[in-house]
């Protein structure tokens, strides 16, 4: 297990040449993001872990035991991280307007898994969305969808 975690890990600072190499990465780093949303919290407790993990198999098909390496894995990186470029970088790489969109919706959820948003997680959710190029209205469009609001009609 420990080898699958380094291997992972590798994946995101080596040159990118195995298409599954390209996707460990594109996990991990989806990973990331969401943890840092998460650990924004003050004592996160395990509604926030559940909404990492379910954002992480709605958008990779992972097995179970994959997803929690993988959040694992992500803890790691985040405590060792010093800012988010390498992580974003990875995504506005790789993914669609769209995708980056569900993602932000997907942070949200995380955001909002324990009942309250704190000041901390909406700076943070704030900074990726930003990073990932994502405009301030579809921004707030993926809150509401993550919080379960109508979205007005334009």
């Amino acid at each position: 297990m420990l080898r699958t975690l380094k291997d992972l890990f590798d994946s995101i600072a080596a040159p990118q040449k195995d298409p599954g190499d390209r996707e460990h990465s594109l996990q991990l780093a989806t990973a990331v993001l969401l943890v840092e949303v998460m650990r924004a919290d003050e004592g996160f407790g395990e509604s926030e872990r559940e909404a990492v993990l379910h954002a992480l198999r709605q958008t990779f098909p992972l097995a179970e035991d994959e997803g929690e390496r993988l959040v694992e894995l992500a803890h790691e990186h985040a405590r060792s991280s010093s800012d988010f470029h390498q992580f974003t970088s990875v995504l506005n790489e790789r993914l669609e307007t769209e995708e980056k969109i569900r993602i932000v919706e997907y942070m949200w959820r995380v955001a909002y898994a324990d009942g309250h948003l704190g000041a901390h997680e909406n700076h943070i959710m704030a900074r990726i969305a930003s990073l990932l190029h994502v405009t301030h209205g579809e921004y707030i469009a993926a809150k509401m969808k993550a919080k379960g609001e109508p979205l007005s009609p334009l």
